[in-house]
């Protein structure tokens, strides 16, 4: 089971009375009288790990003097949205771990995943229908249609090596930042308060979670699956050109892009991200896709100056910087 780094755990501690208080929520909304499901429920909690997007929730509320008694429940809908993306992206990225543990796909099978991520988002959505403000509905529906479209627009563009960095990183922004943004933009405006602040804490979400998934890319080609805690080298075996590679693929000699072309298409071949490292120097595309992600991130930690000084805002501060340390 994948554990909370020290250093994020200090960050979100001061919200650790409205995590748990979501955590309850979660256990309520995951229990089912079926044991088939329950065993599968079970299985998926271990996926929870950091529960960074519900802490946002949380953080963003306090730094914003907006908390609620319904921000943890808020909270919890956006982690079961969360949940039910692993589910689904492990089935479309053929991934066998997750949080050190297999993955449902693995240890059931496509179909199962599929109707269980689907259980996930039905019982966030029918959560949001007790909440006294529709906003938390009709934010997060339009934000799970915005998943879904990313999603799409990826898979239709694999093998694409001149996919230009804007699109990238609109995909990027669809499939992943939109979730946090929303997490944001709920934190600060539920039931429906400060528009104006609401956008700028969405803007503040939207790039950390650009940058969340630049380094995530990174990981992908480059990181170490033990240290990672999920399978490494999905995207290659996929056909998904990211960043890193794109770059690399963009400044290089012709040998080299076929180089690449190869490694991604050629039938039956193992271990493509692996053979990918070995056959090109992935160094300055991975330094570029970094020092994009930190451009984020400072773009990100500018906005909270909009906010009074506190502990919240410190912690936010924190977690947008830790986003470009991490190796999980």
């Amino acid at each position: 089971m994948s554990r909370t780094p020290p250093e994020l755990a200090r960050l979100v501690e001061l919200v650790h009375p409205g995590l748990a208080r979501m955590r309850d929520v979660l256990r309520r909304q995951v229990a089912e009288s079926s044991p088939a499901v329950s065993d599968m429920t079970e299985h998926v909690g271990r996926f929870q790990g950091k529960q960074l997007r519900g802490a946002l929730v949380l953080l963003v509320g306090e730094a914003t003097g907006n908390t609620t008694d319904e921000h943890p429940s808020v909270a919890a809908i956006v982690e079961l949205i969360h949940m039910a993306t692993l589910v689904h992206d492990d089935i479309l990225d053929g991934a066998k771990v997750r949080r050190r543990v297999a993955c449902v796909n693995e240890r059931w099978d496509n179909q199962v995943a599929v109707l269980l991520g689907d259980f996930l988002y039905a019982r966030a959505f029918s959560l949001s229908t007790d909440l006294s403000s529709r906003l938390c509905s009709k934010l997060l529906a339009e934000t799970t249609r915005r998943l879904c479209v990313g999603e799409i627009d990826q898979s239709a563009r694999r093998y694409d090596f001149e996919l230009p960095q804007s699109t990238y990183e609109a995909i990027c922004a669809a499939k992943t930042a939109s979730l946090y943004a929303a997490a944001c933009e709920l934190g600060a405006r539920y039931p429906g308060g400060n528009e104006e602040l609401g956008r700028e804490m969405s803007a503040f979400g939207h790039e950390i979670g650009l940058a969340f998934q630049i380094v995530d890319d990174c990981l992908d080609v480059a990181g170490d699956e033990a240290t990672v805690g999920k399978s490494i080298g999905t995207d290659v075996e996929d056909g998904k050109v990211t960043l890193p590679v794109l770059r690399t693929y963009a400044v290089g000699d012709e040998r080299l892009r076929a180089e690449i072309r190869r490694v991604y298409t050629q039938p039956e071949l193992q271990q493509r991200a692996r053979v990918l490292r070995e056959v090109c120097d992935l160094g300055p595309g991975l330094e570029y896709a970094h020092e994009r992600a930190r451009e984020l991130v400072e773009s990100a930690r500018g906005r909270l100056h909009r906010l009074p000084p506190s502990s919240a805002r410190d912690a936010l501060d924190g977690i947008a910087a830790f986003t470009l340390q991490r190796n999980w």
